[in-house]
């Protein structure tokens, strides 16, 4: 059954009976989900659930099997071809621009060792879409000052903590000025004690823009704070959603209710 979004939000991401297979195994199986513009939806579930095979399919990680993915009104993982209507696998090519308008934001950190914070900021919005290192500079100063950052611009990464650098990479995935932020266990790879300045920094976010989030976390206080809408999966299909207040307090189906015990 499709997961429909709000009513006065413009679609942004549709997954469209979207099929995910690894050889024999089944990993997302006819996946119907859609995320509405500046809309916060977070993916819950047991692990091997498809939450970040979702994310990976976006980013082109990954391609899908069967079924179509929709960004902003246009087929993404196809393209047109042939007779009117008719779509085959995107290419490269036609990839190369609307691939600009998602980012994400990986549990590991990914960081360019050699490079100073400000310019592993800077360095794709040179690169990628053609700033000018003026431009590109200003901006990535304002993103880490956003991110609590703004005495370590010219830190390298090896001087910061996982907490620290983890902020760095949600700056320079906002310095590409998606429409789309993919976050992907962004605190799992962190100690305990850092957690929490990481996720505060993307409540900020997640407050102060209009970007669309899709999330996937194990940290359930997280996703009933920023979410307008939490999802939970099961063997790579929705088994419900709604508001975090529904989802966590009067959960409908046996297999979520068994999951949230268990990881509360």
């Amino acid at each position: 059954m499709p997961v429909e979004t709000g009513a006065d939000r413009p679609e942004m991401v549709r997954f469209d009976k979207v099929v995910k297979r690894f050889g024999d195994h089944t990993v997302l199986d006819g996946l119907d989900l859609s995320v509405g513009r500046s809309e916060r939806v977070t993916l819950v579930g047991p692990s091997g659930s498809g939450k970040t095979t979702v994310l990976r399919l976006l980013m082109t990680l990954e391609r899908v099997t069967d079924g179509v993915i929709h960004v902003d009104g246009q087929p993404y993982s196809h393209m047109h071809a042939g007779r009117a209507g008719s779509l085959a696998p995107a290419d490269e090519k036609y990839l190369s621009a609307p691939r600009r308008r998602i980012g994400m934001v990986f549990q590991q950190f990914n960081l360019f060792p050699h490079m100073k914070v400000l310019e592993n900021v800077t360095e794709a919005p040179v690169h990628v879409l053609g700033l000018s290192r003026e431009e590109a500079a200003e901006r990535g100063r304002e993103l880490l000052d956003l991110v609590g950052l703004d005495d370590k611009h010219d830190a390298h990464p090896t001087r910061l903590s996982g907490g620290q650098q983890q902020r760095v990479a949600i700056a320079r995935a906002l310095a590409m000025r998606p429409d789309v932020l993919l976050l992907d266990e962004v605190t799992s790879a962190l100690d305990p004690e850092l957690v929490a300045g990481v996720l505060d920094v993307l409540r900020d976010i997640a407050a102060s823009t209009d970007v669309t989030l899709l999330c996937v976390t194990h940290e359930m206080g997280f996703a009933r704070d920023i979410s307008d809408r939490v999802v939970m999966f099961d063997h790579g299909r929705v088994l419900e959603s709604g508001p975090p207040e529904q989802l966590f307090e009067a959960p409908q189906h046996e297999r979520t209710q068994t999951f949230l015990r268990a990881v509360h």
